[in-house]
């Protein structure tokens, strides 16, 4: 037994140190139970030993074994509430990575299926759908708007793996990078900061209105922001265990932001999915100065933000002209949790004036896990029990930094969230474009 997150460790993907360390693991959640409200795999988990009168952890067979690790859709909470993680605890337990290296062990020793393997194929292909669906967006957004449940649905689930009945986000006509280099310039009077947007593949393909704002904003306060080449993040290829794709896409984003970064920008990403990808698993899977570089330099959207406003050369413009509603209902996204950086989004907004109300339960989407056929029985009552909580919180708008997150709660309530940066950029009285 081997206990290693470290993806190019010669026993990372060896079956028999996998399983063991996965015993030692579930032995050890067992007996603590305090991540048993984050997701299914810890009930299902604690469920399954309880059946053994010595509750050993061992007796699991490696089918149930793996059904944990199904059910774990890299939300991350884990790291918030567990005392045994590595550097705080002599057992180094990191729940989630090893949820990765069992996938990426099953991907390596072929006890994948040929469908799974198909959906992933798929859904890791973000640029290329993007790209396609974005040219026929207008036919492509009525296959993809079909009524959940309809024959097209179906079929679509059948051929693709897309589960077919959560509510999918449509594709734009034009792409954000599209937009940005045919937008006309302004001259900034104070140049306060230089940004890369990497637009990830959401803003990019199918909600380019919040990379618009973004990027007002931005230059209301005189950061002066570019974009480059890099493409989807490629968490879709890691949560599915395929680690050589993975670290293909992540390799060459590496490479281009760190040059980025040499040039003088930071990297900026409206994403919290992503943004995590950025800042932790380039690092791990990739690995070097150039992915330390780029993690050092990546900031979520509302965090470079707040950074301006407290540091002590720059100011955050404060001068809200626009419609800024009494009550913000802010739903904050795992990923973003997770990143330990505390709820820049919540204490962005506040400096219009509103008062924001703080909604912290998942949405059980979580990159592209949610979206799978497999997974939709698990995944939707997560999203009610958001949309409970949301309703609960009452507020006038709905906010969440997560476009996949705030399609779930379209789909459960009918109302379509904000990103924190737009419902800034309508209190700085931006139209939205």
């Amino acid at each position: 037994m081997t206990i290693t997150y470290d993806p190019h460790h010669p026993k990372y993907t060896d079956e028999k140190d996998v399983r063991d360390e996965l015993t030692r693991v579930y032995d050890l959640c067992h007996g603590c139970r305090l991540c048993f409200k984050f997701c299914t795999s810890f009930p299902t988990l604690f469920e399954m030993i309880d059946q053994h009168e010595d509750q050993d952890a061992g007796r699991l067979t490696p089918a149930q074994q793996d059904q944990v690790v199904a059910e774990c859709f890299q939300c991350k909470l884990c790291y918030i509430n567990c005392p045994y993680i590595p550097g705080q605890h002599e057992w180094a337990l990191d729940f989630p990575r090893l949820m990765l290296r069992a996938d990426a062990m099953r991907h390596a020793n072929h006890q994948v299926s040929l469908r799974d393997k198909a959906t992933t194929q798929f859904m890791g292909r973000t640029d290329l759908v993007g790209t396609v669906s974005s040219l026929g967006a207008p036919i492509v957004n009525k296959v993809v708007g079909a009524k959940p449940g309809s024959l097209v649905r179906k079929a679509i689930e059948k051929t693709a793996g897309v589960s077919s009945v959560r509510l999918l986000p449509p594709y734009a006509k034009q792409r954000f990078s599209t937009w940005f280099k045919k937008r006309a310039r302004i001259r900034l009077e104070k140049r306060q900061g230089r940004v890369t947007v990497f637009p990830t593949c959401l803003v990019e393909y199918q909600e380019p209105q919040i990379g618009h704002d973004l990027v007002k904003v931005y230059e209301r306060n005189g950061i002066e922001c570019n974009i480059t080449d890099a493409g989807c993040c490629g968490a879709p290829w890691l949560h599915a265990g395929d680690v050589e794709h993975f670290t293909k896409v992540a390799a060459k984003n590496v490479q281009l932001l760190a040059d980025e970064v040499r040039r003088g920008s930071d990297i900026v990403v409206p994403q919290p999915t992503c943004g995590y990808i950025l800042k932790k698993d380039y690092v791990d899977y990739v690995g070097g100065a150039d992915a330390k570089l780029v993690a050092e330099h990546t900031f979520d959207a509302a965090e470079y933000l707040m950074k301006v406003h407290r540091d002590e050369d720059t100011q955050l413009n404060t001068e809200f002209t626009g419609p800024v509603p009494e009550t913000v209902t802010y739903h904050a996204p795992c990923h973003l949790r997770a990143q330990n950086i505390g709820f820049k989004s919540r204490d962005l907004m506040k400096l219009t004036g509103t008062k924001v109300k703080l909604v912290q339960q998942c949405s059980g989407i979580d990159g592209m896990w949610g979206l799978r056929g497999e997974n939709a029985d698990l995944s939707i009552p997560i999203s009610k029990k958001l949309a409970e909580e949301l309703e609960r919180a009452g507020g006038d708008v709905v906010t969440g930094d997560c476009h996949l997150a705030n399609t779930a709660i379209t789909e459960q309530t009918g109302n379509k969230p904000l990103h924190p940066l737009q419902m800034l950029a309508r209190a700085y009285g931006i139209p939205e474009e």
